[in-house]
């Protein structure tokens, strides 16, 4: 199964990506998260000690020079488009708790210099978690899809878009689902998180009347107090796991294809 998770920032991608990571791998699934946001905060989250010490692979400047055959950030007329990746996960995962955790890193803007060795790495790697592995990969990325592509998009078994009760959160996963609709990714649900009411939840089914509903997560002051503590999300809240475990039940129906009926 592969999952990749979207959203306006804040809204609690990196805490649901944490969550269902350490949910399958309780249920014995091998689970491979990907910290696909800029901000690597998925690390803490997941109770990894020194999250802040794990280096992103667009950082690796020898292993891209190594791949690809151009050192970033200098002038290389030809460098590799398809670099062999097939060997970099085991080298360069961590693993906590069961679940083994890499992180990308940000993708470079073009007219920022010469940084096409960094993503010819960077989206060939991704392309092979996505093909070619037999884990549960789950992918925590910023509020776009910049780490998908045509090419990968057919893999993603789901696209979550976690939102809160807020006109801005709801806008962002409208615009996100139209950048996925470029590149021909239609596997597009939603988790509502932070629900302290059923206003909450009425705002939020009514304001995206067009989208599936894959769960709705209460907010829980313990979550954050727990997250302060640098201690893993999944001993937090019951119920906020609870909720978790029920999404990620659903995500396995999903994928087997016994359910066809919308969250109510």
């Amino acid at each position: 199964m592969k999952i990749a998770i979207s959203g306006k920032g804040g809204v609690g991608k990196t805490m649901l990506a944490s969550l269902l990571s350490s949910v399958f791998t309780q249920l014995g699934f091998s689970v491979l998260a990907i910290d696909a946001d800029p901000n690597a905060t998925l690390g803490g989250a997941l109770g990894f000690p020194h999250p802040e010490r794990i280096t992103p692979i667009s950082e690796m400047r020898d292993l891209i020079e190594e791949r690809t055959g151009a050192r970033p950030g200098q002038a290389a007329p030809f460098f590799k488009l398809n670099p062999r990746v097939d060997d970099i996960p085991e080298k360069y995962w961590v693993e906590h708790n069961g679940v083994k955790l890499m992180s990308m890193g940000r993708l470079k803007k073009g007219g920022s210099g010469c940084y096409c060795p960094e993503n010819a790495l960077l989206e060939a790697l991704v392309a092979h978690l996505l093909l070619k592995r037999e884990e549960v990969v789950i992918m925590d990325m910023e509020a776009g899809i910049e780490h998908l592509g045509r090419a990968t998009a057919r893999a993603v078994d789901k696209m979550i878009i976690v939102v809160e009760p807020s006109k801005g959160s709801t806008e962002t996963a409208y615009r996100i689902r139209e950048l996925a609709k470029d590149i021909s990714l239609e596997n597009i649900a939603v988790v509502a998180n932070k629900i302290r009411s059923e206003q909450d939840r009425v705002f939020l089914v009514s304001s995206m009347p067009d989208f599936e509903f894959l769960g709705f997560i209460p907010y829980d002051q313990s979550m954050i107090e727990v997250g302060l503590g640098n201690l893993p999300l999944i001993n937090s809240s019951l119920e906020v796991i609870n909720r978790v475990r029920d999404i990620s039940a659903r995500l396995g129906a999903i994928k087997s294809g016994s359910v066809s009926q919308p969250i109510t």
